[in-house]
């Protein structure tokens, strides 16, 4: 089937689509005194709402949806001298994690290595049962440019942009200055290598460093969400507001919001981006924030922006192809997940597709206009019952309130 609709993460760059788990950490090879683990210093902590940390590492390991800190994965096996044999002698040792995260099934090797005379650039691995799943690249700010990798500080696992994915924090020291670096994770179904990429935010990372008080993972959740975990929020409002505040740090200074009722509750969703560019959607339950599109695009090659119809849970959007030859009609819902669920993909043929090979090719074209056909999630269909999805009057999702504006409310 068809579906011309392009989903975007919110990361430069590259679009797809939002969903899954994010995980969380324990010391890899790490005695079980020393981890993270439910029964030690994690549990302990999460008893006084604080963020966990063990040496240098901070861990802020959430999972979308359930509102609650994940359960650490203690390694017990006491081998705490071999890394740097296993993995080098530029491998920074003490920042090696077991984690689970959204990206992958099953537990992974987080492993940063130091410049050494093969690579001089600080870089980092995940790795799982020794086969290397993907190299990520460190991240210098121009000013630091030119000068010496210092140490890698912290390194945490959450999900940052409440779009069910892994992201990573690093604290590092480059000379004799301290910084941020932000990774956005990816769709765990992603396909191809630059999709399954983490990506580093640099407009993000560069506006956190700058304007946090502490230059550390609590200091940075702190600043971007008052210290909450995503299902801690109080209100909606104090959930939207974390997340423009977010958007606002990511370097788009065009973006607007509006608040909606999307779905038939008395709780508001957030729209946020730039008319006529792209377009997020989020919605709150329950403590937890969860992200329904995130930077859908559209404005461009025959989308025409994305309808809901109030209170009707129901997203409708029109695409063309070949200058109209060719009708796309989706339609969403949210879904029991609190992700955005395809409910129906109409294909309307406005010419007679003789090969049947979905072009509009020359000897077709005096059919266009003079023929129609649909299609209803690939198997033919009559008008009514491609008619019987839209449910209402609908209005465009667009944006109109600044980030002040919406604080306000």
């Amino acid at each position: 089937m068809y579906q011309k609709i392009v989903h975007c993460f919110a990361k430069k760059g590259i679009w797809m689509a939002a969903l899954l788990l994010a995980g969380i950490l324990s010391a890899c090879g790490r005695k079980p005194e020393e981890g993270n683990h439910e029964t030690g210093i994690l549990g302990e902590l999460e008893e006084e709402g604080e963020d966990t940390e063990s040496g240098d590492s901070e861990a802020g390991n959430e999972k979308k949806g359930s509102g609650t800190e994940a359960a650490g994965i203690p390694d017990t096996s006491g081998e705490t001298e071999g890394r740097k044999e296993k993995y080098g002698e530029n491998c920074i040792e003490e920042q090696v994690f077991e984690v689970e995260i959204s990206e992958y099934d099953g537990t992974v090797c987080f492993v940063p290595f130091a410049p050494d005379g093969e690579n001089p650039d600080f870089h980092m691995q995940i790795l799982q049962n020794d086969r290397i799943l993907t190299d990520i690249p460190g991240y210098v700010p121009d000013y630091l440019a030119g000068q010496a990798f210092g140490s890698l500080d912290a390194v945490s696992f959450y999900d940052i942009n409440y779009d069910g994915n892994t992201d990573i924090v690093l604290i590092e020291t480059y000379g004799d200055a301290s910084f941020a670096a932000v990774y956005y994770g990816f769709d765990k179904n992603a396909e191809g290598e630059y999709e399954r990429s983490f990506l580093v935010q640099e407009e993000l990372s560069d506006a956190v460093t700058d304007r946090v008080e502490t230059v550390s993972v609590s200091g940075i959740r702190e600043f971007l969400s008052g210290g909450k975990r995503n299902g801690e929020f109080e209100s909606y409002s104090e959930a939207y507001e974390a997340v423009g505040r977010l958007c606002e740090l990511e370097g788009d200074s065009e973006t607007e919001y509006s608040l909606i009722y999307f779905d038939e509750d008395e709780i508001p969703e957030l729209v946020a981006g730039v008319n006529g560019f792209y377009t997020s959607l989020y919605t709150y339950h329950d403590g937890t924030v969860y992200t329904l599109m995130d930077r859908w695009p559209y404005g461009v090659m025959g989308n025409a922006g994305y309808e809901y119809c109030p209170r009707k849970n129901s997203l409708r959007n029109y695409n063309t192809d070949y200058a109209g030859a060719i009708l796309y009609i989706t339609y969403w819902e949210i879904g029991p997940g609190y992700m955005m669920d395809m409910t129906a993909e109409i294909r309307q043929m406005n010419f007679d597709d003789v090969n049947e090979n979905g072009i509009l090719d020359e000897d077709e074209m005096g059919s266009l206009g003079l023929y129609s056909k649909s299609y209803l999630n690939g198997a033919e269909a009559g008008s009514e019952e491609c008619v019987s999805y839209d449910a209402g009057d609908y209005e465009f999702l667009t944006v109109s309130m600044s980030l002040e504006e919406l604080q306000a409310k």
